[in-house]
């Protein structure tokens, strides 16, 4: 055995990598999402909260450090989405996207769990208000921010998340992506679509969020699911087949090989 396969993380380290990542994206953007997006006023009248822009960035922020914490173990996927996209590039083995994926569901349901345990000791009536509004969890139609309706939600998961999965895999590529700033660019595409896609349905992209989410979201919140789960998941393969037809190199036939050398 080579020493790189000696110092290769295990496939139990690489799990539990996923985990911790998709936990601090759970925890760290859920958790703005429901402590601090309306935080009141100060005594001259200003919005204490941090609003639309906050979660964004607090979504940004949490997927970016784990890249960077974690990445170089796992590949820092964190996502569900991600995981399928990267499979179906070819850049990961569909052998192990069942591991990963039930390693982020886990991660994502700690998250949310730690949050609920928070809330029981809040103020009076928080956890229970915070459950009766979804408890952050994407929805549409009377659960959706903006009022917009199911198509709408279809139409918005696949199209962000294969923008967010064919960004995954520019950056990341072996000779063309910019390894350093990669953790950066992922970072900064999670909030822009946020930022576009909260109003819309609360934004998932990724269903291992969702999943945690509605854990706690009440009885609508789970019936609406499914939504977030399927179509980020359809968003994330096309990107991952896109990817693959468009910018990675295919394989010379040996006929054509022939042919070059005559």
């Amino acid at each position: 055995m080579s020493d790189d396969n000696a110092s290769a993380p295990s496939t139990a380290t690489k799990l539990v990598a996923e985990a911790l990542g998709t936990f601090l994206l759970v925890f760290g953007s859920l958790g703005a999402a429901l402590f601090a997006t309306n935080a009141g006023v100060s005594a001259e009248g200003s919005p204490l909260g941090i609003g639309y822009l906050g979660v964004a960035l607090a979504f940004g922020l949490t997927v970016m450090a784990g890249i960077y914490a974690w990445g170089p173990v796992s590949g820092g996927h964190f996502n569900p989405a991600v995981t399928f996209g990267l499979a179906a590039a070819g850049r990961f083995e569909w052998r192990n996207v069942a591991g990963y994926v039930i390693a982020q569901i886990v991660g994502g349901a700690v998250g949310t769990t730690l949050l609920v345990l928070i809330g029981l000791f809040g103020p009076n009536g928080w956890l229970s208000s915070a459950q009766d509004a979804g408890f952050a969890s994407n929805g549409f139609d009377e659960h959706s921010p903006g009022g917009f309706g199911l198509g709408a939600a279809i139409i918005a998961e696949i199209l962000f998340t294969a923008i967010f999965v064919l960004v995954i895999l520019g950056v990341t590529h072996p000779q063309r992506g910019t390894a350093g700033f990669a953790g950066l660019v992922i970072g900064l595409t999670l909030t822009f679509i946020h930022l576009a896609s909260i109003p819309i349905d609360n934004t998932s992209v990724n269903p291992a969020r969702s999943i945690a989410a509605a854990i706690y979201g009440g009885p609508d919140a789970l019936i609406q699911l499914w939504v977030f789960i399927v179509f980020p998941l359809v968003g994330g393969v096309l990107a991952g087949f896109l990817h693959r037809a468009l910018f990675e190199k295919r394989p010379v036939a040996p006929a054509q090989r022939e042919a070059r050398t005559r």
